[in-house]
């Protein structure tokens, strides 16, 4: 032991030696007052200071600050205690139960200033990105990888800091050392138990890297549309079109196929498909098709096109594409297309629509209906 230290406890034990006539409790009671009030005043001049350089910034720092109070706040206050009970004249045998406890304390909250200071993180980091914005397709790529990364992490790190802290309990320390390393039969345990969970944590790592699917993504699962809502460390909320809301597992989205209109970019190519007769003027409709699309707001000004796709025996099936900046907007210039189209052929090209036909043979013979038979009976 340094010479220092050593004359430092020599005083420390002579400082003591005059408070014998007060109860060992009481002296304990004063260290631990005395310590802790250093700590918190200590607290409140850091604070102080914290306060007066982030007044002339923005909410959110002065939040950041407020947020991070509490927590620093507690973590003085356990060194102060520690501290307390290392230097006061109490037994050995409580005083290592006391520390040990300060010591399992501090550890856990050594974890949540962590997560804390991951969640601040995430929340500077992600200012800088606005989904409402048309074009969102990159906002929407870095919002789903912060998200998901940030509750990887926040889950790890509290597995790491609930681990550590059962190491320092001798009687629950193998659960610690399980559940850090996962060995042992507790590990082998909670491994089984936790398999989906560590799945789906898995595949959120997968889905943060590889994104094949990001927050507002319009995708078509299990038979259903619906945008991308939110995305958890273990589930994924789609919302669909009628406002209902389809849970299902981040590993679906890597095990299962499906569709993701929204992948690249947000544009889409609506598709209307219109049933006519074989003399409907396509030159016609083809003109109007162009009007409606130039007159309507939801067309983003790229892809306007009618085709023919089929022939059926009584109708000709054709295809109206227009290009629209997002899938709801492609939703509604569909919807507009087929009324339109419609309106105009009932209006100013009846010859367009379907009909059915009769055609007579003219090499047929006139069939005579049969004369009356002459009526029988008196007159």
């Amino acid at each position: 032991m340094p010479p220092a230290i050593t004359e430092l406890t020599r005083q420390i034990i002579a400082l003591w030696r005059r408070f014998d006539w007060l109860p060992e409790l009481a002296v304990v009671g004063l260290v631990m007052a005395v310590f802790v009030g250093a700590g918190w005043l200590a607290h409140l001049v850091i604070f102080a200071l914290l306060r007066r350089l982030v007044k002339n910034r923005d909410l959110f720092w002065r939040g950041v600050v407020e947020r991070a109070r509490a927590k620093l706040r507690i973590l003085i206050i356990l060194i102060a205690v520690g501290f307390s009970v290392t230097v006061s004249p109490l037994d050995p045998e409580p005083s290592q139960t006391v520390r040990a406890v300060i010591l399992f304390l501090t550890i856990l909250v050594l974890g949540w200033i962590v997560m804390g200071a991951i969640e601040m993180w995430a929340v500077v980091y992600l200012r800088k990105f606005n989904l409402q914005s048309e074009d969102n397709l990159a906002a929407r790529k870095h919002v789903t990888q912060t998200r998901i990364l940030q509750r990887a992490a926040v889950i790890i790190i509290g597995m790491v800091t609930v681990a550590l802290a059962l190491m320092t309990i001798g009687a629950v320390r193998q659960w610690g050392i399980s559940l850090l390393a996962s060995a042992g039969v507790v590990g082998i345990v909670a491994g089984l138990a936790l398999q989906p969970f560590l799945k789906n944590l898995v595949a959120g790592i997968q889905i943060a890297t590889a994104q094949p699917i990001r927050i507002d993504d319009a995708v078509i699962v299990e038979g259903e549309w619906g945008q991308v809502e939110e995305i958890t460390s273990t589930y994924v909320v789609v919302r669909l079109w009628d406002w209902r809301r389809m849970i299902l597992p981040l590993s679906y989205f890597i095990e299962q196929p499906f569709q993701n209109w929204t992948r690249e970019t947000a544009r889409l190519i609506g598709t209307a498909f219109l049933y006519v007769d074989y003399e409907a003027p396509m030159d016609r409709l083809r003109a109007e098709l162009e009007r409606i699309c130039r007159e309507s707001p939801l067309w983003d000004g790229d892809v306007v096109s009618l085709q023919v796709t089929e022939i059926t025996d009584r109708v000709a099936q054709v295809r109206c594409l227009a290009s629209a900046r997002n899938a709801p907007t492609a939703f509604d210039l569909r919807c507009e297309i087929r009324e339109k189209m419609l309106a105009f052929m009932r209006d100013e090209c009846p010859e367009a629509l379907p009909r059915d036909r009769l055609a007579l043979d003219p090499n047929a013979e006139a069939i005579t209906p049969p004369a009356s038979p002459p009526a029988s009976g008196p007159r």
